[in-house]
């Protein structure tokens, strides 16, 4: 596209948009939203809430995405850590023993049998 029907298309858009804002701003159901958000808002500040709180509150098995953050600031939590697992080589007897893939045997197994198939040789130790 040339740079002028580019610039004509964008000017094009701006008042397309322009008309939309200008008719959402005169919808009274909008005007009524954004009073009850702001009033909303300010009753949070009085009472120091937050919008967890309010829907904590409302509706207490509500699901949220994200887990509330501590008060600290600080994430206490720790790495889950691996399990071991045993590869047994049906074909030489071979073990290993194993907390990730990044393991010399258990690469060249995988590269001269395939990784399924090396998987499928694996279990769980304690």
């Amino acid at each position: 596209m040339s740079l002028i029907n580019e610039y004509r298309a964008t000017e094009e858009a701006i008042k397309e948009l322009q008309a939309r804002l200008k008719n959402l701003s005169e919808d009274d159901k909008l005007q009524t939203e954004l009073e009850f958000e702001g009033k909303l808002r300010t009753l949070m500040g009085e009472y120091q809430k937050s919008l967890r709180d309010i829907i904590a509150l409302l509706d207490p098995e509500a699901k949220l995405n994200k887990a509330p953050r501590p008060a600290t600031g600080k994430v206490t939590g720790t790495k889950r850590a691996r399990k071991v697992k045993q590869y047994k080589n049906p074909h030489n007897g071979e073990v290993i023993e194993t907390k990730g893939g990044n393991h010399k045997t258990l690469k060249e197994w995988k590269a001269k049998w395939g990784g399924d198939v090396v998987e499928s040789w694996a279990s769980f130790l304690g």
